[in-house]
């Protein structure tokens, strides 16, 4: 094979490739570039940022445990530092949707690396002066390392990124809650009209949904800390130093500022994508809940004139191209397709799981892309949905003034009167249009002072019985 002006010749088990000149990486990756044309998307750039920092502590560590000449191992440390810092995420150009193992981006990896190492050590690229396998990719396997970039990359973005969103929204929604406190609304149940409610006690609600939500973060962060990084190819770690992981994973820790520790059985972590589908249905729920939270609240804002309109949603942009002055709650529909996408996601991450066979699982890259994408969907759309619309929720006079025509009021009633007496006292009043205090007037003994006692919307927010039991 003889290269061209533009390429330049690499070699890999299987013989030789051309690559473009300019290339970092090698033939191992030029061949996955023509055997996976397909969605044109690389793995994700915190993928690739945990890949780089993975070969920076292994190189360091080995060096430490004299398995590499200190001075390719500064190499191989500065090398993988620039991937890590995206350096070169141009030269990462193996799809998505590639081999099950992610040996092709490992691969694409180690080679980018070891031709940068190569060109730091004043050699040239593909003189393998530093070589990608025995060199980078020392003590490891594509097996174990690929599943523990997932780990870190989604630990990372977890802490980093979703947690703290997450925290920020249940901030913004304690403070509505607060502000929202003294407005008495009707609650609703299938729908339908229910008891009154404070309008902050619902928001109170979704707090605490947000608050769960956090708190089942920080279990799943707690699964993924643990790594197959020391397994190599089926778990048993031959190759390896048996100090390699445990030093790796230490150097690792310290410097993300994050839990890492090696998994106290590699044959279930590196057959398995169990920890990565526990996560993944810790983000499906976490979507459910800001999906409850945004329908609730723009069902609140619907209207302003036909619909409910308890609540006055901050005004973002025009709703339509055909009818002048509308407005529409397109902040909160945002968070909404972005929880449909996370429950797709999801899917995805389960048939992942699903691809586990004997000691390896095949469906790594797929698992990688979209427990990643939902992540970082997660958060962002938390945050644009906490600033550009929960702070600015202002409450309407609606709820308020509906309270009074409420037909549930006469539950009030029912300790007093009985279940029966107090259904005809609602049924009346829905059919005549009139007001449970109304009817109650007429159809029973009690006095103004007792419907006063018994009717009043506050005292029905609160647990309690607003009179005695009902005399037989």
């Amino acid at each position: 094979m003889t290269a061209s002006p533009e390429t330049r010749i690499e070699r890999d088990s299987m013989g030789t490739m051309e690559v473009p000149a300019n290339a970092y990486y090698g033939a191992s990756t030029q061949r996955a570039v023509l055997n996976f044309p397909i969605s044109g998307q690389p793995m994700p750039r915190s993928f690739i940022r945990m890949l780089g920092l993975i070969k920076w502590a292994a190189a360091r560590v080995n060096a430490e445990l004299g398995l590499l000449e200190p001075r390719i191992a500064e190499a191989i440390q500065q090398a993988a530092r620039e991937v890590a810092e995206g350096r070169w995420d141009d030269q990462f150009v193996v799809d998505v949707f590639q081999t099950g193992s992610g040996t092709s981006t490992n691969m694409n990896a180690n080679e980018v690396i070891a031709n940068r190492a190569t060109e730091l050590l004043g050699g040239e690229r593909g003189s393998r002066l530093v070589h990608p396998n025995d060199h980078v990719n020392l003590g490891q396997s594509s097996n174990d390392v690929i599943p523990t970039a997932l780990h870190l990359a989604a630990l990372e973005g977890m802490e980093r990124r979703l947690a703290p969103a997450l925290e920020r929204l249940r901030t913004a929604l304690l403070q509505k809650s607060e502000e929202f406190w003294p407005i008495i609304k009707t609650g609703r149940t299938h729908l339908q009209d229910a008891t009154p409610i404070r309008l902050g006690q619902e928001f109170l609600g979704y707090a605490g949904q947000v608050e769960r939500a956090i708190r089942r973060l920080r279990y799943a962060q707690q699964e993924l800390a643990e790594v197959a990084l020391g397994g190599t190819a089926v778990g048993t770690g031959i190759n390896t130093h048996p100090e390699f992981a445990r030093r790796v994973c230490a150097l690792l820790s310290r410097e993300l500022g994050i839990e890492v520790r090696e998994t106290d059985n590699h044959f279930c972590m590196q057959s398995t994508l169990d920890n990565a589908v526990m996560a993944s249905g810790c983000l499906r729920t976490i979507a459910v809940s800001l999906m409850k939270i945004a329908n609730d609240i723009r069902w609140m804002g619907s209207g302003p004139r036909a619909g409910l309109g308890e609540l006055q949603l901050p005004e973002v942009q025009p709703g339509s191209s055909i009818m002048p002055g509308k407005v529409n709650p397109v902040i909160a529909e945002s968070l909404i397709q972005v929880c449909g996408q996370v429950l797709g996601n999801d899917q995805a991450v389960v048939q992942a799981g699903q691809g586990s066979y004997f000691e390896l699982n095949v469906m790594m890259p797929l698992a990688a892309r979209n427990l990643l994408e939902s992540i970082e969907l997660l958060a962002s759309a938390a945050d644009n949905f906490r600033q550009k619309c929960v702070e600015g929720l202002r409450a309407t006079e609606r709820g308020p003034e509906m309270v009074e025509k409420g037909l549930m009021l006469a539950t009030a009633l029912a300790p007093a009167i009985g279940y029966d007496a107090a259904a005809e006292v609602a049924k009346e009043a829905a059919r005549t249009g009139r007001t449970i205090r109304e009817v109650a007037r007429e159809r029973t003994g009690l006095s103004e002072e007792e419907l006063d006692r018994l009717l009043d919307p506050t005292g029905m927010t609160e647990p309690g019985l607003g009179a005695g039991p009902v005399s037989a």
